[in-house]
């Protein structure tokens, strides 16, 4: 077939198409894949184990009529460019595309970028590379272990409870980590406790004390009659000014987002499920329609465990707070961040790609979600380089003879970071100007019964929160897993909190009793660290699962004797 001269470019969505298109003139044409074309099938296992876990790729159903359009293109352009995102899965479906399409074009080369805009697509389409193997391996790895769990655990699940259900290797443990927590709720015994407060006054100015020490030990008020003991000590009493102490508190900026704290922040203080986020984030990557621009997109890269900015976006976003603030919000060097363990630093931190795009400014052309989003995003990213917020904490001791309250007063004296991203950690709270030595009046007490509470039960944001800390799964992985516990109907939602129902305990309790090493955390932890070292090159992918296989079949034989049936 005659060569047309240009060069094929595939994405995998049609919105990153579309924002692509407009940056590369008329010899490129971008065509999109619509997400994976070749993966295994739903309908059996399709990995031979015994043959190297040499997995059986097929066509998905309904995608034949896109790849054999993209196989027309990729006949007749001189080079074909896989431009899918940067990331085990994207470089999982380029390697898929490419073995499909190389009989039709030998020039197929990966190209990848961690904004969608106009220097970073051309500054990509310079420099293509080969596809990363390691990447692909880890994929496959991953994809062909979490298979081999599912295949086998499922069936034992539907024969012994019901049809439909699934278990899975991040999954079981969120569920397990769920089910626990609702065990120590409902296993909990509230205490009684109480505290005592008093109502100060000091030159017209009322202010607030909490009990501290009695004859010098700290108080601990377990029932009425401790409080009352304490209350008949005080009659009759006054105090005085003991001890003021006053610091400064400087508190610096957060780091720019990363996926999980992206996912927690939208829980908290939008109401978003980690699903809905990842969802608009999405759509913000790839590009929104903005009046005058067309498609622009608007953030980074989404799926990121690093805290990394580029110096160019650096250089823009001390530029923007140097003119939009004054000299003493913008410090004197950018800040750094440093990463977590076990992070992979393979993109930067979420950001704009253009700081000076203010979420005003584009109000108008977001849904309200979208916008909700970008602000954060974007009020994030600028506060992160901006200067400390200083406080002055001032402590002050009031003593009634043996007795010593304590009042706490904070004020904020130079904003700093908190001037574009405030947060509930900024509290004022003034006390009146004192002097040691000086009376202070009380106009009454306030003593007041509590109970303790057991620990709060788990949402979006706290669970996500725990499976980063603890290592299990990555930032691709947190929005599946609850999405996936809440669909199979192993948890629900009661507002914002994740409770397991009556099947999600019954499906965990035979996970903890018959396959107890695939929910424990420290199993899965060794295999996301398994998994990333087959990433570097530094584990062979076979031996990986090799390992795995042998001990998990024999489990699996085991508990398909053992488990009793339970579809009543």
């Amino acid at each position: 077939m005659v060569k047309d001269g240009k060069t094929l470019i595939i994405v995998e969505s049609p919105s990153k198409a579309k924002t692509i298109n407009k940056y590369l003139g008329n010899k490129y044409v971008i065509s999109s894949s619509m997400g994976h074309i070749i993966d295994l099938p739903k309908s059996r296992l399709a990995v031979e184990v015994d043959n190297d876990f040499k997995p059986e790729y097929i066509t998905i159903r309904g995608k034949a009529k896109i790849l054999n359009d993209l196989k027309k293109k990729a006949s007749q352009a001189d080079q074909v460019l896989l431009a899918t995102d940067p990331d085990r899965e994207g470089e999982a479906i380029s390697w898929h595309l490419s073995n499909a399409l190389s009989t039709k074009n030998d020039n197929i080369k990966r190209i990848e970028f961690n904004e969608i805009t106009e220097p970073a697509i051309k500054e990509a389409v310079l420099h293509p590379r080969d596809i990363d193997i390691n990447l692909v391996n880890a994929q496959q790895a991953r994809r062909i272990l979490d298979r081999i769990v599912g295949y086998n655990i499922s069936p034992i699940l539907w024969k012994k409870i019901r049809k439909g259900l699934s278990a899975g290797r991040v999954q079981s443990v969120a569920l397990r980590v769920i089910c626990e927590r609702e065990k120590e709720i409902e296993g909990f015994t509230p205490e009684e406790y109480w505290t005592l407060d008093a109502a100060f006054l000091h030159k017209g100015k009322k202010f607030t004390g909490s009990i501290f020490t009695v004859r010098g030990e700290k108080v601990k008020l377990y029932r009425k009659e401790d409080a009352d003991r304490l209350l008949a000590e005080l009659e009759g009493k006054s105090f005085t000014v003991g001890s003021i102490q006053k610091k400064e508190r400087r508190r610096n900026a957060p780091a720019p987002y990363i996926t999980s704290k992206l996912q927690q922040d939208a829980a908290n203080r939008l109401g978003f499920t980690t699903i809905k986020t990842m969802i608009v984030a999405q759509q913000l990557y790839e590009g929104v329609q903005v009046t005058g621009e067309g498609p622009v997109g608007l953030i980074t890269y989404m799926r990121t465990d690093s805290n990394r900015v580029s110096e160019t976006a650096l250089a823009g976003v001390r530029s923007y707070i140097g003119d939009a603030y004054s000299g003493d919000y913008l410090p004197e060097k950018p800040n750094y961040f440093t990463n977590k363990k076990n992070s992979q630093d393979a993109h930067e931190a979420i950001r704009p790609t253009d700081v000076n795009r203010t979420p005003a400014s584009l109000k108008k052309d977001l849904s309200r979600e979208q916008f909700k989003l970008y602000e954060m995003i974007w009020k994030r990213f600028v506060s992160s380089q901006m200067t400390p917020e200083v406080s002055e904490v001032c402590t002050v001791l009031l003593a009634a003879g043996e007795i010593v309250f304590k009042a706490v007063g904070s004020r904020v004296i130079f904003d700093g970071f908190t001037a574009v991203d405030r947060d509930d950690k900024t509290r004022k709270m003034d006390l009146p100007k004192m002097q040691e030595g000086d009376s202070v009046e009380v106009e009454e007490y306030l003593p007041e019964q509590h109970f303790t509470t057991p620990p709060p039960r788990y949402n979006d944001a706290s669970l996500v929160k725990f499976l980063e800390e603890s290592g299990i799964g990555r930032p691709s992985t947190y929005a599946p897993t609850i999405s996936t516990l809440i669909n199979r109907y192993y948890v629900t939602r009661s507002g914002r909190q994740l409770v397991p129902t009556v099947l999600g305990r019954l499906v965990n309790d035979i996970m903890v009793n018959h396959f107890k090493s695939l929910v424990s955390i420290d199993f899965t932890v060794q295999m996301e660290e398994k998994l990333d070292r087959v990433e570097e090159n530094h584990t062979n992918w076979v031996d990986m699962l090799k390992e795995f296989y042998g001990p998990f079949k024999e489990t699996v034989d085991n508990a398909e004797i053992n488990i009793e049936e339970m579809k009543n």
